[in-house]
């Protein structure tokens, strides 16, 4: 077994306050696509990069189009937890994983057994109506024809932060206790560029600052551990005895 391997079983096993902060790779692995990877399909498609169709301005402002790139490529409904949510989910079992905070919304760390997580950026499973406030849940808004609409005529909104939007305080506040009361943190499957997010890693005051991405992170020369590959295959190896 790799020695990094080993030492990051070693990690694990000493410590009781791990918090683990992940990406969009975490989510990958399920087979959910980064939208920022812009590919053919949405120059065919799409008039508009990924990043300015999912502003709020863009929301505002066309909000038939938002809708339409949304449903065709933010709702990845078929998509299972991989192994990386599955150990996450069972190191909080045994005790040893007090958080996961995510930037991710597709609510795949709760299907695999979480129960304590922050969504940074909300999720696509909760959507409300911005006039009356009523809940719809995701096959609502996705078998909707067009812009989805309320009982009450309102349009209904994802509870995901778009850009341009801030995040939500009390989500913001909780993971920043969980990570500066953390004696060990596992950041995996993010490349820590997407801000205000990425900042929150600054909280973290202990020594077991442990950092699992394909590419290089702006984290590495402070991390006590770096190791590059797939956080699933990383988190299999590290639950073989």
């Amino acid at each position: 077994m790799d020695e990094r391997i080993l030492e990051l079983k070693k990690m694990i096993a000493e410590s009781n306050n791990i918090v683990f902060f992940g990406g969009a790779g975490v989510s990958t692995e399920s087979g959910i696509p980064d939208f920022r990877s812009v590919d053919g399909l949405y120059h065919q498609k799409y008039d508009y990069p990924p990043e300015t169709i999912l502003s709020h301005t863009f929301y505002r402002r066309h909000t038939d189009e938002f809708y339409r790139f949304y449903k065709d490529k933010m709702l990845c409904l078929d998509a299972k937890p991989n192994a990386a949510h599955l150990a996450l989910a069972k190191w909080e079992q045994e005790g040893k994983l007090k958080a996961i905070v995510t930037q991710n919304i597709d609510g795949l760390h709760q299907a695999a057994g979480s129960k304590r997580v922050y969504e940074l950026h909300g999720s696509v499973l909760r959507n409300y109506c911005e006039d009356c406030g009523k809940f719809y849940d995701v096959n609502y808004v996705k078998d909707a024809e067009g812009v989805p609409k309320c009982s009450c005529g309102g349009t209904i909104k994802p509870d995901v932060v778009l850009y341009e939007e801030g995040l939500d305080d009390s989500t913001i506040r909780g993971a920043v206790k969980a990570i500066s009361e953390a004696d060990m943190l596992i950041i995996g499957g993010t490349s820590l560029v997407v801000y205000p997010a990425a900042g929150l890693i600054d909280y973290y005051n202990g020594n077991k600052l442990v950092v699992i991405n394909k590419s290089s992170t702006g984290r590495d020369e402070q991390a006590d551990l770096v190791i590059q590959g797939s956080i699933g295959e990383v988190f299999t190896q590290v639950l073989r005895e």
